[in-house]
This record gives structure tokens, sequence and C-alpha cells, in this order.
């Protein structure tokens, strides 16, 4: 009883103040018998080889290839922390709900690395292009061989990790929307 002498209200319960997570997912190791699972193993392998190919470019083109490496080392160590999320547990000890966050995070990554595909293959195409590079009369290619290869071959990882990330994102939509 209060000074009053009208009774005090309960304190509340925080079980029943916070909901569950919601999160339809399994846990732990059993996250990598699922097709989500796998794709986001996918997502780290193909989008770590964007990040090393494009690193052993020597990036000829920065302003281009600058934003391709930001997505692909950036999503790289998010898709990480993702799997890890899940692979430990922590999804059960923290109040969110899981199925928006998933969608979201693919939503995301996958307009980024869409547009880092775009941007890949548009430096890749400038392989005949032909500069003034030092200041002399010649002109030579702006990517040499090597660099045009390995351009490529970063160009169909960064495709093969974009349709990684989207497939990601319509079985995410399919939990977040049934």
């Amino acid at each position: 009883m209060s000074a009053g002498g009208a009774p005090m209200p309960p304190t509340p319960n925080p079980a029943v103040s916070f909901p569950a997570p919601r999160v339809t997912l399994p846990v732990g190791p059993d996250i990598l018998r699922t097709y989500s699972g796998a794709f986001v193993c996918l997502e780290i392998l193909f989008g770590g080889l964007v990040w090393i190919l494009v690193a052993s470019s020597n990036v000829p083109l920065p302003l281009l290839q600058g934003w391709v490496m930001f997505v692909s080392v950036t999503a790289f160590f998010f898709s990480l922390l993702f799997l890890c999320v899940f692979l430990s547990g922590m999804v059960n000890r923290i109040d969110a709900n899981w199925n928006f966050l998933d969608f979201g995070y693919h939503f995301v990554v996958f307009i980024f690395y869409f547009g880092a595909f775009l941007l890949e293959a548009a430096a890749t195409s400038l392989h005949n292009f032909h500069c003034n590079c030092n200041g002399t009369l010649s002109t030579e290619p702006l990517l040499s061989d090597n660099q045009y290869n390995v351009n490529v071959a970063a160009t169909i990882f960064a495709f093969v990790t974009t349709a990684c990330y989207g497939c990601s994102l319509a079985l995410a939509l399919r939990r977040w929307r049934p």
C-alpha cells in the first residue's frame, strides 16, 4: 500500500514486456544445412575472391575500383559476422525481428554489390582505352593484359556474388513476408 492507501501496481514481468526474438532460421551448426546458410557461405567465399582479385590488379582505376573494394570488404566482414551470430546462437539472446534484419541486410548489400559489379565491369571494359598517361606523345592501354585478365575474373565473381545476395534476399523476403 502507498501512503494514500491505493495499492501499488505490480512490477512488470520482463518476460511479458519483451517479446521473444523472431527468427525462423535454425541456430547453431544447423544453419549450414539450409539454403540461406549455404548462400551466406557462398557470399563470403565469392566476396573474398572479389576482394582479393581487385586488390591484386593494383587498382588501376581507384575512383571506380575503390567502391568495389569498399563494398566487397564490408560485405565480407558483415556476412561473416551475420553467420557467426547464427552459429553461436546469439540470435536467441538478442531481442530483434531477425527475419526483417535478414531481409534488410541482404537488400542493402544486394543493391551495393550490384553497383559494385557494374563499376567493376565498367573498369574492365576500359581495357582498350588508350591514354597519354606519362605526358609523352605515345599512348598506352589503360589496363595491362594481366590487369585486364584479373579484372575479368573479378567482374565474373562480382556477378556471382551479386546473384548469391539476390538469392539470399529472395529467401529472406519469403521468411519475412510469409
